[in-house]
């Protein structure tokens, strides 16, 4: 199984970017895909998670109203729509797979697979 997360870059304070993950190897239909993110001295921290299933969708607090990960099934992809970006928003942004749902989706440990990585760089 590989992902492959593209999208990232620099971008002004309230600009938009969209961050995409390719998911090969496997198809995730059971499982819950999710976005991470980790700043520099900081530990890696949940995002955004979307089951394969259904399309229910969950955020961090910080990220409701700005960030919107979707799913298509048929390209076996994930995204991540962001706007009015923040330079709070800087991190290395890392798409997981094969999580579980519930509460634990929120926790880094419970995906089996995840992708390289992508910088996400927001100026003020």
């Amino acid at each position: 199984v590989q992902l492959q997360a593209s999208g990232g870059g620099l971008v002004q304070a309230g600009g938009s970017l969209r961050l995409s993950c390719a998911a090969s190897g496997r198809t995730f239909s059971r499982s819950v895909m999710g976005w991470f993110r980790q700043a520099p001295g900081k530990e890696r921290e949940f995002v955004a998670a979307i089951r394969w299933s259904g399309g229910s969708t969950y955020y961090e607090d910080s990220v409701k109203g700005r960030f919107t990960i979707s799913r298509d099934n048929a390209k076996n992809a994930m995204y991540l729509q962001m706007n009015s970006l923040k330079p709070e928003d800087t991190a290395v942004y890392y798409c997981a797979a094969d999580g579980r749902p519930g509460k634990v989706m929120i926790v880094a440990a419970e995906y089996n697979y995840w992708g390289q990585g992508t910088q996400v760089t927001v100026s003020s």
